[in-house]
């Protein structure tokens, strides 16, 4: 069997190259982080090259894949739907997925939300629930019963992901953007096969759509504001990647629709 220290180093000549990985190789690649099997700087030139590169639907595919792989899960009795964002756009607002996901769930809507804090520490799912007192540290077993009884169920990004351990370090040294920073609304614990999805960075919502739809989705809308919010916005158009019945279509919504 091929060192992960090895293999990563050929990996690296590869990217700084411009060449893409295949879905496998990053798979790959993916498992040796989770498992803490590369060395921190590895880990760190691995994913800083990859950025620079710019990252592949297939490369995207394997990574997401693989943390779903290693995430806790939640079984959800039905269709399940997450409402979450990239967040990222640096402009002032509130989280209006958090928002909508109780009047979602009042409306008869399961919504098994998945979510983080936000890089300020002001905006993120967590910091909203955490601010209206509620336990922001419920395990698999205690999500399923709020989705039971409530159709809302929230599940910390932290608590699911334990494997992310490894990279918690490097990414915060580093300081800049990584594939982590959009595998997160990836990798819903629950297998929400619904999902409306923000992105603050246009270029990356029809790679995630399609991430989404090789990884088995039933109905997505990944959108993002002209203004750089990573929501429907209201003051100018929306652009939209849908993904329903396995076909992707791409539209617009202005504030009047």
């Amino acid at each position: 069997m091929t060192d992960p220290r090895c293999m990563i180093q050929d990996l690296l000549k590869n990217l700084l190259l411009k060449q893409d990985l295949t879905q496998q190789e990053a798979e790959r690649v993916m498992r040796h982080i989770m498992t803490g099997e590369l060395t921190p700087v590895q880990t760190a030139g691995f994913l800083v090259a990859l950025a620079m590169k710019n990252e592949t639907v297939e490369e995207i595919t394997g990574m997401t894949k693989v943390m779903r792989e290693f995430s806790e899960k939640v079984n959800v009795e039905g269709a399940a739907l997450d409402v979450c964002g990239t967040g990222g756009s640096g402009l002032p607002r509130f989280n209006v997925s958090t928002t909508s996901a109780f009047i979602l769930a009042a409306g008869g809507v399961k919504v098994a939300k998945h979510g983080n804090r936000g890089a300020g520490g002001r905006c993120g799912s967590l910091d909203v629930l955490e601010a209206l007192g509620a336990s922001i540290h419920l395990g698999p077993a205690q999500v399923e019963k709020c989705l039971q009884q409530t159709n809302l169920g929230f599940m910390s990004a932290p608590l699911f992901h334990p494997a992310m351990k490894n990279v918690i370090s490097v990414r915060k040294e580093l300081g800049v953007r990584t594939i982590f920073n959009i595998l997160g609304p990836l990798t819903n614990p629950a297998g929400a096969q619904y999902q409306i999805l923000g992105v603050s960075n246009a270029k990356i919502a029809p790679k995630m759509v399609e991430v989404l739809k090789n990884l088995g989705s039933q109905r997505v809308m990944v959108v993002h504001g002209e203004d750089g919010l990573d929501e429907i916005t209201l003051t100018g158009k929306t652009s939209v990647w849908e993904l329903n019945r396995g076909e992707i279509y791409n539209y617009s919504l202005q504030p009047e629709d």
